[in-house]
């Protein structure tokens, strides 16, 4: 039987990975492949999931904790892709602030079902936003350091360390960015933008390469690790949209991240990932803002109007669930008065990360 090809893009929180996954399987199925995609979150109802769906990409989920902690639900999600056609390739995304990868994933996988699937390179993206404030320690790095740690550590044990966005940086950025990271890191490194395809045969390459066997695994301090990433406040929620009239979806998600940015920003709360999808029948549209300092970007553009809409808001911030929760609601509160649209909120879920409790952990 044909080994599936197994692959995982892991990064921070914010680095582009469903973009660029998004990408990588457009390539492969233009190359007659069949791709299966599956997401990973600590909470539910995730923008990304819907966002790749949205595309026509069969995807399955791992919600409620990291691939690490739901390793038996990522195989039983990857057995579910196989039901009804038997991908070539599955894709995976974990958890943005997640680590120890290579340990409790990718080891487990290849000595418990070595025989089913054929493990790629562990690839892991680069979030220029905060990469450079903490690859350069500066005094300014919007998370305290066990979240740095964490975002380290992500790199640390990559097989390829891929610096997304490149876009968005100066060429003076760029090479700032490529000479911190070769400084401290000895894996190749791959300078990309999923927007523009710059360095996408690059990492292309690096996906279709073999995987060198590790004899020892990282070390990593699960106290820090666990403490670093409960200082995100986790959030997501739905909220239904309707107007006597029509309005412009693009403009409302747009509006519902700059509100909600600029609220955090102004608590002093560091924005990791936050995401508004707005969803019709027959359309979608995306903003989403990656830290605080950055502007809200409309990644999906709907151009539509319509009367009524589904949305869901993904946040992942540096500050306690209960603040980010009170900001998200009367933001959106906030944002009903401003665009004469009704916003009526429902299904929350707020809390922190709990401690990662691995299924396995090759040593």
């Amino acid at each position: 039987m044909k080994k599936i090809r197994f692959l995982m893009l892991g990064g921070f929180l914010g680095a582009g990975k469903t973009t660029t996954i998004a990408k990588l399987a457009k390539h492969y199925i233009d190359q007659g492949l069949k791709v299966g995609l599956v997401t990973n979150d600590q909470a539910y109802n995730l923008v990304d999931t819907q966002a790749l769906r949205a595309q026509g990409f069969s995807v399955g989920e791992v919600p409620g904790a990291c691939f690490c902690c739901k390793f038996d639900d990522l195989v039983k999600t990857a057995d579910q892709l196989s039901e009804a056609d038997t991908p070539d390739l599955i894709i995976t995304e974990p958890v943005g602030s997640c680590t120890d990868l290579y340990a409790t994933v990718v080891k487990p996988l290849e000595e418990l079902f070595g025989d089913r699937f054929d493990i790629g390179p562990l690839l892991v993206l680069l979030k220029p936003e905060h990469g450079l404030k903490i690859l350069s320690d500066s005094d300014r790095v919007g998370f305290s350091p066990k979240a740095a740690y964490i975002f380290l550590k992500q790199l640390e044990e990559a097989d390829y360390i891929v610096v997304n966005k490149i876009d968005k940086l100066s060429n003076d950025q760029q090479h700032q960015i490529g000479e911190l990271v070769s400084r401290k890191f000895e894996q190749p490194v791959i300078l990309h933008s999923a927007r523009t395809g710059s360095g996408f045969d690059e990492l292309i390459s690096a996906a279709n390469s073999e995987r060198a066997d590790r004899q020892k695994m990282m070390d990593v301090d699960y106290q820090i690790y666990a403490e670093g990433e409960a200082e995100l406040g986790w959030f997501n929620c739905q909220v239904t949209a309707s107007g006597d009239d029509k309005f412009e979806l693009d403009t409302l998600v747009l509006r519902m991240v700059e509100r909600i940015g600029g609220a955090l920003n102004a608590a002093g709360a560091e924005t990791a990932h936050l995401k508004v999808l707005g969803q019709t029948l027959n359309d979608s549209a995306i903003a989403n803002q990656v830290d605080s300092e950055g502007e809200a970007e409309l990644s999906m553009a709907s151009e539509i109007k319509t009367a009524v809409a589904d949305l869901l808001v993904n946040a992942r911030v540096g500050t306690d669930p209960g603040t980010l929760t009170e900001i998200v609601v009367n933001e959106t509160k906030a944002l009903s008065d401003e665009l004469g649209i009704q916003l009526e909120v429902g299904g929350v879920q707020s809390f922190r990360p709990a401690p990662p409790e691995p299924t396995h952990r090759t040593a």
